[in-house]
C-alpha cells in the first residue's frame, strides 16, 4: 500500500529532471530568494501595522526612533504583550511539545529538515515580540521562516542531503541580504552560519537567492530596511592598531551579553514564577526603561542613523547604550523571541562613538573620526555575539563603500571573533543550543554521525551463557571456531562481562579451573549503549583497549542485546566519512 505524504511533492519526472541537473538548484534557489524578499517584506510590514495600531505611531514611523512614547503604552503593551505571548506558548506546548529548529541546527543535525509549521510559529512570535517592544531583532523570524519555507521546497524535490543543505542556506541568505540591504553579507551570513562552510557550486545558487532576496524585499519598501551610513573620514595607519584594541572590547562586551541572557533566563526559572508571567514582568522592565529612552525598544533600526548618534550627547548616548543592553537581554530571558543581530549592530555603533570620544581624552590630539568608529564597533560586537566575521566584514563594505575601512574592520572582527572562540567558544544561536544540551559549535553537518548509532551498527544475534557455568562444560558448548566471544550474563540475566572462547580452550591451571567463567571474563562493566553515535563507541573502544563490547539494554536492567566490534565500527565510520567527502568533492 502507497502512502500518501504529509507534504506537497513535486512531479516523479520534474525531480529527476532537478537531481540530475545542476543549474535546476540555481531556479529553485531564485524562487527561494523570491519568497524570502516577500517575507522580509510581509514581516516588517506586520510589525509597523502593530507599532501603528499599539503605540500610536503614524505610518512610516519607527518605534525606536521616537523622541517620546505616551508612559501608559509604554508600561502596558510591552507587559500586556508579554503574557499574551506567555499564554500562547503554553498552550502552544501542549499541542507541540516538541522544540522548534532553527536553520543552523537543522543544517547541523537534521540534514536540512525543518518544519514549516514550526517556522510559521517562531515567525509570528517574532513578529507580536517586536510588535509589542521588545528589544528584540526580527532577523531570527527571517531566516527561520525563509529557511523552512526552503525546506519544505527541497523536500517536495527529494533534494539530496547536500543540496536540502543548500537550500536552507539560500533562504536565510535571502532573508539577511533582503533585512540588512546586504547582498555579499547575507550570502556570506549563510556560508559562514547557516550552511557551515563554502564550496565553488555554492556560490552560485547562494548568490542567486541573497540578489534575489534583496531586490524583491527592496520593491515592497519606500524606506530602506539596512543599515545607513553617513560619510567616513579618511583612515589612517594608526587606526589598524586602535581598532585592535575595540575589537577586544567588543568580544568581552559580547561574551557579557550572551552570558548576560543565560544568567536571565535561569534567575527567572529558579523563581518559579508562572511561566506566562515572565515575559510579562520583562515586558514591564522594558516599558520601564522605555520611559528614559524610546531607543531600547523593538529591534533598533530607526535608531541606528550614524549622523544622529555623531551629534548626540555622549551622556545621553553611554545611558542608551547601558539601557539597550539590558533590555535586549531582558527581553531574551524573559522569553520573548527574536534575535540580537540588529540589536547588536546598534550597540556596536553607539560603542564604536562612545570608545573614539573615550580614547581622545585619553590621547588627546588624535581627533578619532566617530563615523569609522561606530562602522567598527558596530561590525565587531556582532561579529562577536553572531559568528560571522565575513559576514560582518561584507555588512561595513556595502554601507560605506570604503575598502580602507573595510580593512581595519576586518582587523577587528578577526580580533573579536578569535577572543570569543577561545574564552567562550559559541555564537549566540550555538550558546542557546548548548544550554539545551546540545553540543554542536556550528553548522557542519554532523547530523550523519548522530545517525549511525550502535543499534544500527551491532550483530543482534548474541550468544550467552550464565556466568557460573564450569569452563569445562563451556568448552563443549562452545568449541573452537563455534564463536569468538560470548556474553556472560547472571542469573537474572544482568550482563557480567566477555568470554572470549578461545580463552576458554587455553590451558589454564587448577585455581583458574575452579573460578569457572569468573577468571577468564573481560571488560567487567564495560558496555554500549544502542543509542549511542558512533563517535562516542569508538571513544570507548579505545578507553576499554578493547576489540569487542557489548551491547545492552538502555536503564538500569544492563541485559545484552546485541554486540559490536571495533573493526566493524571503524570501517563503517570510514566508509560514511568517504561517501561525505565525496559529496562535497562532487559538489564542487
Amino acid at each position: 500500500m502507497i502512502t500518501k505524504p504529509r507534504y506537497l511533492e513535486a512531479p516523479r519526472r520534474l525531480r529527476a529532471f532537478v537531481r540530475a541537473h545542476e543549474t535546476s538548484l540555481v531556479v529553485l534557489a531564485a524562487l527561494v530568494g523570491t519568497t524570502a524578499g516577500l517575507v522580509v517584506a510581509a514581516m516588517g510590514a506586520a510589525v509597523e501595522l502593530l507599532h501603528v495600531a499599539l503605540f500610536n505611531l503614524a505610518m512610516g514611523d519607527r518605534l525606536s526612533s521616537q523622541v517620546r512614547i505616551d508612559p501608559l503604552r509604554a508600561l502596558l503593551v510591552p507587559s500586556l504583550g508579554g503574557l499574551l505571548l506567555g499564554v500562547a506558548f503554553l498552550l502552544l506546548l501542549r499541542w507541540r511539545p516538541a522544540r522548534e529548529i532553527d536553520p543552523i541546527e537543522a543544517n547541523a543535525l537534521h540534514g536540512g529538515r525543518m518544519s514549516f509549521r514550526g517556522s510559521v510559529i517562531v515567525a509570528l512570535q517574532t513578529i507580536w515580540s517586536s510588535g509589542v517592544g521588545a528589544s528584540v531583532g526580527l532577523e531570527a523570524g527571517y531566516t527561520q521562516l525563509a529557511s523552512g519555507l526552503a525546506a519544505s521546497l527541497g523536500r517536495g524535490f527529494h533534494l539530496r542531503r547536500a543540496d536540502q543543505r543548500l537550500m536552507v542556506g539560500c533562504g536565510a541568505a535571502a532573508a539577511i541580504a533582503g533585512a540588512f540591504g546586504a547582498p555579499l553579507a547575507g550570502a556570506f551570513y549563510a556560508f559562514e552560519l547557516v550552511i557551515g562552510g563554502y564550496t565553488p557550486s555554492s556560490l552560485t545558487p547562494v548568490g542567486v537567492a541573497a540578489v534575489a532576496g534583496y531586490f524583491v524585499a527592496h520593491a515592497f519598501t519606500v524606506l530602506t530596511l539596512g543599515v545607513g551610513v553617513g560619510p567616513v573620514g579618511d583612515v589612517l595607519g594608526r587606526d589598524l592598531a586602535i581598532a585592535a584594541v575595540l575589537g577586544i572590547l567588543a568580544a568581552l562586551f559580547g561574551i557579557g551579553i550572551m552570558r548576560g541572557v543565560a544568567f536571565c533566563e535561569a534567575l527567572l526559572s529558579k523563581t518559579g514564577i508562572w511561566s506566562p508571567l515572565r515575559p510579562a514582568l520583562g515586558g514591564l522592565a522594558v516599558g520601564l526603561l522605555a520611559l528614559q529612552t524610546p531607543q531600547v525598544m523593538s529591534s533598533g533600526h530607526g535608531a541606528l542613523h550614524f549622523a544622529g548618534l555623531v551629534s548626540m550627547p555622549l551622556a545621553a548616548m553611554a545611558t542608551v547604550f547601558v539601557l539597550k543592553a539590558i533590555a535586549s537581554v531582558i527581553s531574551l530571558g524573559s522569553g520573548f523571541r527574536g534575535g540580537l543581530f540588529f540589536a547588536t549592530l546598534f550597540l556596536g555603533a553607539l560603542g564604536g562613538r562612545l570608545f573614539a570620544a573615550g580614547f581622545d581624552v585619553i590621547w588627546p590630539g588624535l581627533n578619532l573620526d566617530p563615523n569609522v568608529y561606530a562602522v567598527v564597533g558596530m561590525s565587531a560586537l556582532s561579529a562577536s555575539v553572531i559568528g560571522g566575521p565575513l559576514t560582518m566584514t561584507f555588512i561595513a563594505l556595502e554601507s560605506t563603500g570604503d575598502l580602507w575601512l573595510t580593512t581595519i574592520v576586518l582587523v577587528a572582527v578577526i580580533i573579536s571573533t578569535q577572543i570569543t572562540r577561545e574564552w567562550f567558544g559559541y555564537s549566540f544561536a550555538t550558546w542557546r543550543l548548548h544550554l539545551r544540551g546540545e553540543t554542536i559549535r556550528s553548522a557542519a553537518d554532523i547530523g550523519w554521525i548522530r545517525d549511525l548509532t550502535v543499534r544500527r551498527l551491532m550483530r543482534p544475534d548474541v550468544a550467552t551463557v550464565n556466568a557460573e557455568m564450569p569452563i569445562e562444560e563451556f568448552r563443549a558448548k562452545f568449541p573452537l571456531g563455534s564463536k569468538n566471544r560470548v556474553v556472560a550474563v547472571d542469573a537474572a540475566g544482568h550482563y557480567v562481562g566477555l568470554v572470549l572462547v578461545a580463552d576458554a580452550h587455553a590451558h589454564t591451571s587448577d585455581i583458574e579451573m575452579t573460578k569457572g567463567l569468573h577468571g577468564i571474563l573481560h571488560h567487567r562493566g564495560i558496555v554500549l549503549h544502542p543509542a549511542m553515535n558512533i563517535q562516542e563507541a569508538i571513544a570507548i573502544f579505545d578507553a576499554a583497549e578493547a576489540e569487542s563490547l557489548a551491547v545492552v539494554e538502555a536503564g538500569g536492567e544492563h541485559r545484552p542485546i546485541g554486540i559490536l566490534t571495533e573493526a566493524h565500527a571503524m570501517r563503517r565510520y570510514a566508509e560514511e566519512s568517504e561517501r561525505q567527502r565525496r559529496e562535497v568533492i562532487g559538489d564542487n
